[in-house]
């Protein structure tokens, strides 16, 4: 059985460079590996709050979010083939209360680490890779399954089934400064509308992998990923899928800049019946005159 799960996480550091981390408890998916403060999703809930609601039940601490540092998925594999997919968001934040940072109660521990210090203790691999700690890897069946998440009532129908996804997005352009564009298929929210390049990222595919891959697919072109600009989520508690059944529907989006450095006529490749109709490169001039979707808007918008 295959599960993913979205995750929010905050990188909160002192005037010394030390950075905050937790350790779970045995009540916690990651117990006894160092990470930094957060966790899942709730249901409908922005990544940036998922993290304020994250570090006040784990540390006590108020922090507001400074901006988006990284966005990165892992697997866990646990028995009889189970596998949990985890796309993880990470901020940078700001403490906004002073005083000393308290544990949670049911036993996470807080330390304040340096690259030094965290040497000799296990830390969660995401936490080490994007903070370049040299820890040492989580001891064994550290990782379990985590239950299910409590959301706040949904406004949809009971009778509405909950989705939720995960996907990456990009701001396409090429040496000639032209935007790369794809238009929604009939049939998919949003058709008629102009859109960037992007979708859903596969389980166990990381962000940019699953951005290059729906580059490729959606307009042939072979892109190579800048920078991480923005996160988006969108909740639509009584959206229509393609199949015409009602979804209360959770997606958060990666949002990144690309360069096409070699463009081509701009091609849809995937199969028949996909949510891309189009695809087309625009002068930032003739974008005035399209109608986009409203993630195409606000990042075409910072062009102009």
């Amino acid at each position: 059985m295959q599960q993913r799960r979205m995750a929010a996480y905050g990188v909160l550091r002192d005037d010394g460079g030390q950075v905050l981390l937790v350790r779970g408890g045995d009540g916690c998916p990651d117990r006894g590996a160092w990470r930094l403060p957060g966790g899942g999703l709730r249901h409908a809930e922005h990544p940036a709050a998922a993290v304020v609601r994250g570090f006040a039940r784990e540390t006590g601490l108020a922090v507001t979010v400074a901006g988006v540092r990284a966005a990165v998925a892992d697997v866990a594999t646990f028995a009889a083939g189970a596998g949990l997919h985890t796309d993880r968001l990470v901020f940078d934040v700001t403490a906004t209360t002073g005083g000393v940072a308290l544990p949670e109660q049911g036993g996470a521990t807080l330390g304040w680490f340096t690259p030094g210090s965290a040497a000799a203790v296990p830390v969660m691999p995401f936490t080490a890779e994007l903070l370049g700690l040299p820890g040492t890897p989580p001891p064994p069946g550290s990782h379990v399954l985590p239950p299910a998440s409590t959301a706040p009532a949904s406004t949809a129908p009971a009778s509405t089934a909950r989705r939720h996804r995960f996907g990456a997005y990009g701001l396409v352009t090429d040496p000639a400064d032209r935007v790369l564009l794809t238009l929604i298929a009939e049939g998919y929210p949003g058709a008629g509308s102009w859109h960037l390049p992007g979708g859903g990222t596969d389980y166990g595919e990381a962000p940019e992998t699953g951005l290059l891959r729906e580059l490729v697919e959606e307009s042939g072109q072979v892109g190579r990923v800048v920078e991480l600009v923005g996160v988006d989520s969108l909740h639509h508690p009584r959206a229509v899928g393609p199949e015409g059944h009602p979804l209360d529907w959770h997606t958060v989006r990666a949002i990144y800049t690309v360069v096409v450095d070699e463009p081509t006529e701009a091609r849809v490749l995937e199969l028949a019946g996909g949510s891309t109709a189009r695809a087309s490169w625009f002068a930032v001039a003739e974008l005035a005159g399209l109608r986009l979707s409203d993630i195409a808007a606000r990042m075409v918008a910072e062009l102009r």
